[in-house]
């Protein structure tokens, strides 16, 4: 039986059949365990299975079978660890880990985790670490993110065996992982951190009282923490650290009380103090883990969403917050107390409260605890004047000012006390700075700007309707205003401060039922508050201004029309739409501050590394002031063609704000296609103006600025995506713009000239491709109106963007039935040879011929508005081209789908008498459609010819430009409803390749297309649509 078997596995290999020989692998591991009592014979068929088959399939072409080979023959060496456990077989493994498919380099590590954790196999494998150690770790930051995982993973287990063979370099290697943003590879680097720095533990004594506090053994394990983050140089990521770390040290990372003892107490005889960083790092790591244990999921940025916990991690929860709320509840306010001149540390500290379970105040009987926590935040308050403090301790006040909760009465009367010293005070400050006027020292104006800085903070959070905020603040402004000396951080906070005043009656009177008195006080006061903001747009200093444009758009844009919708009609007298001098000074403030070069912004001396975060700031800051503009487009709170001038800007900035910009064209392009069409045509007319202006009229059409403005519009055209039926009107639309402002001022060479701004035609041509096939026909009679006799028959280099323009709307335009039936004669063999299509089919026909006539008069709709010629004419019907053979009843069925539309659709048209042409007034063709008529006659004549010789199907000359037509005629007829058995093409490979090189790279970039377009389209697709567009005459 074993030769017979072993005689078969040649064979399969021989006969080069991977899945039998895939079966005998997995086989021989089953057929082991079954007989072990032949150990002998089993090994050697073992071995000939190994030599015949695994070393041929390892590197299989197939990556499954690669897989699983090496996932055998780790089975093989971890149970029969005697026979294969040796580097002969270990080194297939090893080559496979630089196998390129994810898959089969996971197999690799799982398999040499099966080794690595017996430790008994250690020994075996110490050659094999060391050649293969390298790899392992480089295969840490794999681009598979499973594969980084077991990798990390496998060395975690090589750690556990031996702490020597990882060098410092290798475990740093894996040290930053913890802060990678994939949380799998994060929590397994928090595993091998946590194994080699905090492994070490000092054994406690049997019947010792338990230490606690900096005391406990896990006192230095939170040293060591505190000194590995530091290390790393990334003090705003210590959440990651601690999440990272969570999984496998949470008992260590909970140890609050040993945290606050570290802070507090004093340090033991021979025990070195922390410093003032170290313990700025222990807060920032406390605050981190409190927040893990209260809310229980993953920082912002790692992982997915809130995943449902269960019952046991609810009841963890719960235990938690209780017992961190007991701890934190005494220790804060000392811990406040000591740290109380730090910013930083205060406000990390500040942020604990809004984790505690305010129950515990009144249960655990500490309202003592609570008046000290007060004590302290108010304290606070009237020490700092930073932001982010005081805004720390507004968020605290209100966490603690919960209705729910029963000190709420005690928390308000502390709060309301706190207010009311801060307006009394900025009220009497105030009056006193106005009456100084000029003779005003700094400190009074430090007075003032901290007083209104800390009321902002608390108006930020809390209602402060009560206090008559606004008055005081407008009179601020308005002698700023006047005056024009007012320091610079006072106007920036009076006019935060008095939005948030107006947001805050807004708010009340949303809520239920409002006066009318109340709304007509909060009317006037938003109207008056918009223009002082319009006249700080002008002011001298810059940070002004950008915080007067930001209060600006958001106050547009809460008080426009969408501000009555969802049962709030109640608001209407509220709404407020921008006047014209408004939007043009908001757009002015867009073009001059945002729209700049990045050495305008950086004042910073410090280095090459503080001037890049400069710029990056300062970048940040642009970007903010231009989504603020762009919500007021996307809102409709100013009008679209606004628009215009920063969609202008989108090739020349894209770096900076490309996706802001192509953003605001999906928005719009959703709420208007064809005002957003007439939005880009105007963008792309105002470039054309100002390279006019710079460059002159007889400017070079290979110019950089010509060629820049030609890119924008290809940009643009791809926007418009692969479905022409949506955006039908949109283009047309486009085009009518794009010709009207082609020929609209007169030659300035005088008569006989070309039309100056006759080269838009050939960035227009670059949207040409998106036209339907009828709607070519439609553009290019509108395109002949503007055109004289004498303008037809010129071929200069000026006149050329004319003629390309023409050409691109030719292809597939007049010319389009011709070119579909040479392209279908030249394959009527192959047509032929197939069956014809049942009756059901020739009805469908019919009623897409019907369904043709409305489309295109709906189309026509777009052209009659706002053109005063006269009402353009139906395309001529070629009967010559169109009249075929009764008996092929596929070129019948054909042509009912591209039959030219008449001025009358024919809805009683019997679906029998489909065929039939019904004969109208022909006007005279024109001199192209001629030329183009007797060149599609000759090619059918030459065609017909070739098949009377006998010459075979392949040995054709293949009419390209025909092909490429029916390709396109194909996809249109998908549109209107038909299926591809409608006509039936073989594409020529060989001129089909000839056709693609041939094209323009700006008319087939298949990156911008995937990128720009709808992704769902096939590129051979994309091939047709693209083929079609403009070439160079």
């Amino acid at each position: 039986f074993l030769n017979h078997f072993i005689l078969h596995c040649k064979s399969a290999f021989l006969e080069h059949d991977q899945f039998t020989s895939l079966l005998i692998i997995v086989f021989c591991s089953v057929l082991f365990f079954q007989l072990q009592e032949n150990q002998d014979e089993i090994e050697n068929m073992m071995n000939a299975i190994f030599k015949g088959v695994f070393v041929h399939r390892y590197r299989d072409s197939i990556a499954e079978i690669r897989a699983i080979c090496i996932e055998e023959i780790g089975v093989w060496m971890k149970l029969y660890s005697d026979a294969f456990l040796n580097d002969s077989y270990l080194k297939y493994v090893g080559w496979t880990m630089h196998d390129k498919q994810g898959e089969v380099r996971l197999k690799c590590l799982t398999a040499l985790q099966g080794l690595y954790y017996n430790r008994e196999l250690n020994a075996r494998l110490e050659l094999f670490t060391s050649r293969f150690k390298d790899r392992i770790v480089s295969m840490t930051l794999d681009k598979e993110y499973d594969v980084a995982v077991q990798a990390i993973k496998l060395l975690t287990l090589v750690l556990n065996s031996t702490d020597e063979v990882l060098t410092p370099e290798d475990c740093e290697s894996v040290y930053h992982l913890v802060y990678s943003a994939h949380r799998p590879v994060a929590v397994a680097a928090g595993e091998f951190l946590y194994k080699k720095l905090f492994s070490q533990r000092e054994p406690e004594e049997e019947g010792a009282p338990k230490r606690r506090g900096r005391q406990s053994l896990n006192a230095n394990l939170i040293k060591t923490t505190v000194f590995f983050f530091l290390e790393s140089e990334l003090h705003e990521h210590a959440a990651y650290l601690v999440d990272s770390l969570w999984e496998c040290g949470a008992e260590l990372l909970k140890d609050w009380e040993c945290m606050i003892s570290l802070l507090l107490d004093d340090t033991l005889p021979g025990e070195e103090a922390l410093t003032d960083r170290q313990e700025t790092a222990l807060i920032e790591i406390m605050l981190c883990t409190v927040r893990q244990a209260a809310e229980c999921h993953p920082p912002v940025g790692r992982g997915t969403g809130k995943r449902v916990m269960t019952a046991k991690e609810k009841k963890t929860q719960l235990d938690d917050r209780t017992r961190l709320t007991e701890l934190f509840a005494v220790a804060l306010p000392p811990l406040l107390a000591k740290y109380a001149v730090d910013a930083e540390k205060v406000t990390n500290l500040l942020q604990l409260p809004q984790y505690f379970d305010l129950e515990i105040y009144t249960t655990g009987r500490l309202e003592k605890h609570l008046d000290a926590l007060l004590r302290q935040i108010k304290e606070i308050v009237e020490k700092h004047t930073d932001t982010e403090v005081l805004e720390s301790c507004s968020k605290t006040y209100h966490a603690l000012c919960n209705e729910e909760f029963t000190i709420f009465n005690r928390v308000d009367i502390a709060r309301s006390q706190l207010l009311d010293e801060l307006v009394d005070k900025f009220t009497r400050l105030l009056e006193d700075f106005l009456q100084e006027g000029e003779d005003a020292d700094e400190d009074d104006a430090y007075q003032v700007l901290s007083t209104l800085k800390r009321i902002t903070a608390f108006h930020n959070a809390h209602d402060l309707s009560g206090w008559d905020l606004f008055t005081s603040n407008f009179k601020l402004l308005n002698t700023g205003i006047e005056n024009g000396d007012m320091p610079e951080q006072i106007v920036i906070h009076s006019l935060q401060c008095t939005h948030y005043v107006i947001l805050w009656q807004l708010a009340k009177l949303s809520e239920g039922s409002s006066r009318k008195d109340d709304l007509v006080t909060l009317r006037k006061q938003m109207r008056a508050f918009c223009m002082m903001c319009q006249r700080y747009l002008t002011n001298v200093n810059t940070a002004v201004k950008e915080q007067a444009f930001t209060i600006l758009c958001d106050l547009l844009l809460i008080f426009s029309h969408q501000m009555v919708s969802g049962g709030r009609e109640h608001l209407e007298p509220l709404v407020y739409s921008p006047e014209d001098s408004l939007q043009s000074e908001l757009l002015s403030f867009v073009l001059n501050h945002v729209f700049i070069d990045q050495d305008d912004d950086t004042n910073s001396t410090d280095g090459q590394q503080d001037d890049e975060a400069v710029k990056i700031e300062a970048l940040h800051k642009r970007r903010n002031l231009l989504a603020a503009y762009c919500k007021l487009i996307i809102y409709c709170v100013v009008e679209m063609k606004t628009g215009a001038d920063i969609f202008k800007q989108y090739m020349r900035y894209y770096n900076d704000y490309g996706d802001i910009i192509k953003e605001t064209m999906s928005k719009t392009r959703q709420i208007d296609k064809i005002q957003c069409a007439k939005t880009l045509i105007l963008s792309l007319q105002q470039l054309f103006n100002e390279m006019l202006s710079e460059l002159g009229h007889g400017f070079d059409r290979s110019s950089s600025s010509f060629c820049g403005i030609k890119e924008l519009a290809r940009r643009f055209s791809l926007t418009f995506g692969l479905d022409q039926v949506k955006t039908r009107d949109a283009i047309a639309m486009l085009h009518k713009d794009g010709i009207e402002f082609a020929f609209k001022d007169p030659s300035p060479q005088g008569e006989g000239g070309p039309p100056l701004n006759l080269a838009f035609l050939d960035i227009l041509s670059e949207f040409s491709s998106k036209l339907m096939r009828q709607d070519k026909r439609t553009v290019h009679m509108y395109l002949e109106r503007f055109m004289t006799f004498q303008m037809a028959l010129q071929r200069e280099d000026c006149w050329l963007p004319l003629i390309s323009y023409r050409n691109s709307l030719q292809a597939g335009g007049d010319d389009d039935t011709m070119s579909v039936m040479s392209g279908y004669s030249s394959r009527g063999s192959s047509v032929r040879s197939k069956k014809a299509k049942p009756p059901a089919a020739t009805a469908g026909t019919s009623a897409a011929k019907r369904k043709l006539p409305e489309e295109e008069s709906s189309s026509s709709e777009v052209w009659q508005q706002s053109i005063q010629t006269p009402v353009m004419m139906p395309s001529p019907h070629l009967t010559s081209t169109v009249m075929r053979d009764p008996k092929r009843g596929r070129d019948d069925s054909y042509m009912g789908v591209y039959a030219l539309p008449h001025e009358q659709p024919q809805p009683h048209q019997h679906p029998q008498h489909h065929q039939q042409t019904p004969q109208h007034h022909q006007p005279p063709m024109d001199y192209n459609s001629q030329v183009t008529w007797m060149l599609a006659q000759r090619q059918q004549e030459e065609a017909r010819h070739r098949r009377g010789t006998g010459l075979m199907e392949e040995d054709e000359e293949p009419i390209v430009e025909d092909v490429m037509m029916s390709s396109e005629g194909r996809m249109d007829d998908l549109n209107e409803g038909m299926d591809f058995d409608t006509m039936d093409i073989d594409l020529p490979p060989s001129k089909n390749r000839r056709e693609r090189s041939e094209l323009k790279p700006d008319y087939f970039d298949p990156a911008s297309i995937m990128d720009e377009s709808v992704g769902s389209q096939k590129p051979t697709s994309l091939l047709f649509v693209y083929s079609l567009g403009p070439r160079n005459p």
